[in-house]
């Protein structure tokens, strides 16, 4: 085993240099641990504050060689145990209750906030959650007056003929492979 001429302290600051190369001071926490391989290299790994990386784990790995420089060899992200495993799977009818529970909690907030308000916009809230199909960004109302008629934008003058496929132009009659055979005898 070669000799170690640079401290843990020194050993920390050239990874975490290491790190600055490739992400964020903020992406990196703490020095979750610190291993001894028999080949002079040390590998040091630190927790991943990244959101969308629960569990995840920065390394770095230092090789050091009697009368050199420390180097680094490598630095990467990896999965800890258990961060490539997907979350329990729970049932779309008890998400959109919690997703309902939510909104309705958020509702209540805001309506503490405008205390003052007309008792009218209580009305039209309760109308808009119900309707699924009135949407204020898009400017299109799917609900349907039975007393209108609806209008399919088709034109009596689209409507095609039975005919309509022998108007346009026809391809040039070219001589079948039979007709060919019989040419060339």
């Amino acid at each position: 085993m070669p000799e170690h001429p640079v401290t843990d302290d020194e050993r920390l600051r050239i990874a975490r240099e290491a790190l600055r190369e490739i992400t964020p001071d903020a992406t990196v926490g703490e020095l979750i641990s610190q291993s001894e391989e028999d080949d002079g290299v040390t590998t040091l790994a630190f927790a991943a504050t990244m959101a969308g990386y629960p569990g995840w784990h920065w390394t770095v790995s230092v090789a050091e060689l009697a009368g050199e420089a420390p180097t680094v060899l490598e630095a990467e992200l990896l999965p800890g145990d258990g961060a490539l495993l997907a979350p329990d799977w729970v049932p779309w009818s008890e998400r959109l209750e919690e997703y309902r529970a939510a909104q309705e909690a958020a509702a209540a907030e805001a309506g503490d906030a405008d205390d003052d308000a007309d008792d009218t916009d209580d009305d039209d809230h309760d109308d808009h959650d119900e309707d699924f199909g009135d949407d204020p960004d898009d400017g299109i109302d799917f609900e349907h007056d039975d007393s209108a008629p609806l209008a399919v934008g088709v034109d009596e003058s689209d409507e095609t003929e039975p005919d309509a496929d022998e108007a346009g132009p026809q391809p040039p009659d070219a001589p079948r492979i039979d007709e060919r055979a019989d040419e060339d005898e």
